[in-house]
């Protein structure tokens, strides 16, 4: 590790395990980068970030290989101050609890161990945990309820332990499947498998890559890897046929083995796509999960994941299960059931080292602040203040923002973003634009997107249904005129729209619209926190006047 002179360190750590880094530090963006792999931004005004260091970092963290005095020398290459004391101990005290009790399999059943009597005193007397105990405790080992595998881990991570699961799991029906010789596997989407696979302690987790990165191709890799029967979850009917489509062009598997379970479809096959919304609309539905024996289940976009998705997987844990993501942000703050019921992140490869590779497109990000109309003023100041967050992503005048926007760059594949449908069919009709929404019909769909592609349709109007895995390589301009109110992670599934890699020009622009001196402003600082994160600064540009 290299050595950074102390008056250039640019991190201050603080006992309430909050950072602050300074951004005109000569190695900011070394220090960002690293920070990333155990904190999260909070706050990211122009000089000084704020991070917080939480339990839930420390564990994915830890789940990915990091161990406390990883994360401690970082600390200490950064920090300008001596770490305190309380700092160093948290580290220690919280970081390592992951693995301090395990699940492990004996002749069929299941037991949680630990190597500290007083940490198996405080299991015994926890009824939410004991609750799953087959019997008394001996000593460091207690039998527990198999059924309930999934449900004591989450119990177990509420009260601040979280287990690492050894039990393994069954087999799945096999199944025969080969990579075509013409795919040409990027090192890092190995290296995710083999993350993911790690002998002891692999088969579920966490994979996180940037959008345009290639997950999919990490899940069909990891999938003829364990050739076993797959259950293939995501978040649309487009995102199914996709994943479809992939499998058929990566691997050498019969058009009969891959089937579509979908409102349209519900053909089930040794290899199944489906969706979230379908899974969860029904209990009927259910059934899929018990339709066949599974040996593996892909969780796509798993920072998605809908509760009732949750309660089935929490009876789904000898099923060797991979989420897939961008990033593990949900607004819901339900990341602890991500990591109790799919498992710890096992592998993250940050966005702008893709970029520095070439892998994903450039992209520069701005946010765009201009004014309330004067008709709307009043309207504003007497709204409560949801209805207040809404007239201000309204604004009528945004429409003079795209049209400026259009000009800078005539010759892109613009897509303009929003999520109120009174708002998106205003700019669908103003710029002669196709609108896509929830309620556009598949093959609708498709052929919209075809013609983009095509460049026969030069500006997409989109609702956040293309939030998600839509393929438009060539788009290389989004406009962001409306979002789900601080969303972190929608922002960055906007962004990762235009960030597959292009012909020629590898410059993707992201414009964020939003109203100045509202709660749309507000909103959009947060909005921006995590690809701020990951080294998307976003330039302020101050009225329409200001774009050249």
């Amino acid at each position: 590790m290299s050595i950074v002179q102390t008056q250039s360190k640019p991190l201050i750590v603080q006992s309430d395990m909050t950072m602050l880094l300074e951004t005109n530090s000569d190695v900011y963006e070394s220090a960002r980068d690293d920070l990333a792999a155990f904190a999260e931004m909070v706050k990211s005004p122009e000089y000084i970030h704020t991070y917080k260091i939480t339990s839930i970092s420390l564990w994915n963290a830890a789940g990915a290989g990091m161990k406390s005095a990883d994360i401690l020398a970082i600390l200490e290459k950064y920090s300008k101050y001596p770490i305190p004391d309380i700092v160093k101990s948290r580290l220690v005290q919280i970081g390592d609890r992951y693995g301090k009790v395990r699940l492990r399999k004996d002749a069929n059943e299941l037991f949680l161990d630990t190597d500290d009597e007083f940490i198996m005193a405080q299991l015994a007397a926890d009824k939410h945990v004991s609750q799953y105990f087959v019997d008394a405790p001996t000593g460091l080992s207690v039998k527990i309820d198999a059924a309930y595998r999934g449900h004591i881990k989450q119990a177990l991570m509420n009260i601040q332990f979280p287990p690492e699961d050894l039990a393994g799991y069954l087999p799945g029906e096999s199944i025969n499947i080969t990579l075509r010789g013409t795919l040409v596997s990027r090192e890092y989407q190995l290296a995710a498998v083999s993350a993911f696979r790690a002998k002891g302690r692999g088969d579920h987790g966490v994979v996180v890559l940037p959008c345009g990165a290639g997950k999919t191709i990490v899940g069909i890799i990891a999938l003829a890897a364990l050739q076993t029967e797959t259950l293939i979850l995501t978040t649309s009917i487009t995102a199914v046929r996709q994943w479809i489509a992939e499998l058929r062009d990566k691997t050498d598997i019969d058009a009969g083995m891959v089937g579509e379970y979908s409102g349209e479809r519900k053909d089930i096959a040794p290899i199944t796509v489906s969706t979230y919304s379908i899974i969860s609309g029904s209990d009927k539905h259910f059934r899929l999960f018990s339709e066949r024996n599974w040996g593996f289940i892909i969780y796509d976009e798993v920072h998605t994941l809908p509760a009732p998705v949750f309660r089935i997987t929490a009876e789904l844990q000898a099923k060797r299960r991979m989420g897939l993501t961008a990033t593990l942000i949900r607004e819901d703050g339900k990341e602890t059931d991500v990591f109790a019921l799919i498992g710890p992140k096992r592998y993250e490869l940050g966005w702008k080292v893709l970029e520095g590779q070439g892998w994903i497109a450039k992209a520069q990000c701005f946010e765009v602040r201009i004014a309330m109309p004067l008709e709307l003023k009043m309207p504003y100041a007497i709204a409560e203040k949801r209805d207040k967050f809404r007239i201000a992503a309204e604004n009528p005048n945004k429409a003079e923002i795209i049209k400026k926007l259009m000009l800078k760059h005539p010759d892109a594949s613009i897509l303009v973003i929003g999520t109120y449908l009174e708002q998106l069919n205003r700019m669908s009709e103003e710029f002669n634009a196709p609108l896509l929404t929830g309620k556009t019909k598949n093959k609708d769909r498709e052929a919209l997107y075809a013609q983009f592609r095509s460049g026969e349709i030069k500006l997409l109007v989109v609702s956040k249904v293309a939030n998600f895995a839509i393929d438009l390589p060539d788009a290389n301009v989004a406009i962001e005129i409306s979002g789900s109110f601080g969303s972190r992670q929608e922002e960055a599934q906007r962004l990762g729209r235009i960030l597959r890699p292009k012909n020629g020009e590898n410059t993707a622009y992201f414009y964020a619209v939003v109203s100045k001196e509202t709660r749309e402003e507000e909103f959009s600082m947060h909005r921006q926190l995590f690809l701020t994160e990951q080294g998307y600064p976003y330039k302020i540009i101050d009225g329409v006047d200001e774009i050249e």
